[in-house]
């Protein structure tokens, strides 16, 4: 909890001393042009490798794999999705370095080899249709005609 506090204070902090930085090189102007045109190939690069991942997603699914590499992927491309919310020259850097698909491929092995994030996959048996006869969560379609009814 710590380290979080610590990210969300001196992340804005160290942000606001590169862009004053960068801005007393370059310029107020072309600075801020700057950080439009980085979340604007930012974003571009990000729609380009979800739509990637997510090919890849129904393609393992397709052949009856889990795609967990995949799954993980996508969150590391949500976190530098977000990054490129905050605007800013250092989150735009760690953002890129997650929408990058080698260093993207290198965060989902380490989290998941780490075990900070696990997929599994399972059947779960919940109390729906054919609980109650011992056939949890299987359903049996078909069609019936009652033949005692007294109308003709």
């Amino acid at each position: 909890m710590r380290y979080l506090f610590l990210l969300f204070v001196m992340m804005p902090v160290i942000e606001l001393y590169v862009l004053i930085r960068v801005g007393q090189w370059l310029g107020a102007w072309p600075t801020v042009g700057l950080v439009f045109l980085t979340a604007a190939a930012g974003i571009s690069l990000l729609r380009q490798q979800g739509f990637a991942t997510l090919r890849t997603v129904r393609a393992r699914l397709d052949a009856g794999e889990l795609p967990a590499r995949e799954m993980v992927e996508g969150l590391v491309l949500v976190v530098g999705g977000a990054l490129f919310l905050a605007p800013g020259f250092i989150t735009d850097i760690f953002g890129f370095t997650c929408l990058l698909p080698p260093t993207r491929r290198r965060m989902a092995a380490f989290l998941m080899a780490r075990g900070i994030w696990q997929v599994q996959a399972g059947v779960r048996y919940g109390a729906g249709p054919g609980a109650r006869t011992g056939n949890p969560g299987r359903i049996i379609e078909g069609e019936f005609e009652r033949n005692d009814d007294p109308r003709p």
